[in-house]
């Protein structure tokens, strides 16, 4: 049991270290040689950090898979049009999308659409997965409105610092504050999240 959770520990690191990788890269080559420049680093790394998902997870991840798609496009016309407007816009849209997704499936659909995203890593009741797919619906538009604020007025090089010193913070914390929706809502006696409790 503890071999199983210490290799899951090691996933969880490596999936961090992934998605934290083309940020630093960013925000170093940002510093160096610019917008541009770091705009195509950042393309190039995420490139390369979605098969490792794949690799690691043994399936292709929804939401990196996602992210790196506007990565792509938003980038990619940054670059080929010289507009750094485009890259900049691309966190408020792949955030509104997932929270209008989600937010969507429970209002027209009455479905927690996080259920099939992450069914195989938690094993919750119906109303748990109503609460969590709810708060992250809002906070995914959070994360929108903190984007909005960071590149209208901010420069860019405190823009791309935001990315990694605080939405990503924040997402972690906010993850980390779920913790008892998942204990109180877990389905099943092989609760992970009431051991030591």
């Amino acid at each position: 049991m503890s071999e199983k959770s210490d290799d899951n520990g090691a996933r969880k690191l490596y999936a961090t270290a992934l998605e934290l990788a083309p940020l630093i890269l960013f925000f170093v080559a940002n510093g160096r040689w610019g917008i541009y420049w770091g705009t195509g680093i950042f393309i190039v790394a995420t490139a390369v950090a979605l098969p490792c998902y794949r690799w690691l997870e043994k399936r292709w991840p929804v939401m990196p898979l996602v992210g790196g798609f506007f990565v792509l496009v938003f980038g990619g016309l940054t670059i080929w049009l010289q507009d750094d407007t485009f890259i900049k816009l691309k966190p408020t849209i792949v955030n509104c999308l997932f929270a209008v997704i989600l937010g969507g499936g429970l209002v027209l659909f009455k479905k927690p659409l996080l259920k099939p995203l992450f069914g195989a890593a938690f094993k919750l009741t119906d109303e748990g997965w109503y609460q969590l797919t709810m708060r992250w619906t809002m906070f995914f538009f959070v994360l929108a409105i903190v984007n909005e604020v960071m590149w209208r007025n901010f420069p860019t090089d405190t823009w791309i610092a935001s990315k990694m010193f605080l939405s990503f913070p924040l997402t972690l914390v906010f993850a980390f504050l779920q913790i008892p929706l998942l204990k109180k809502y877990w389905d099943g006696d092989d609760n992970p999240f009431a051991r030591g409790s």
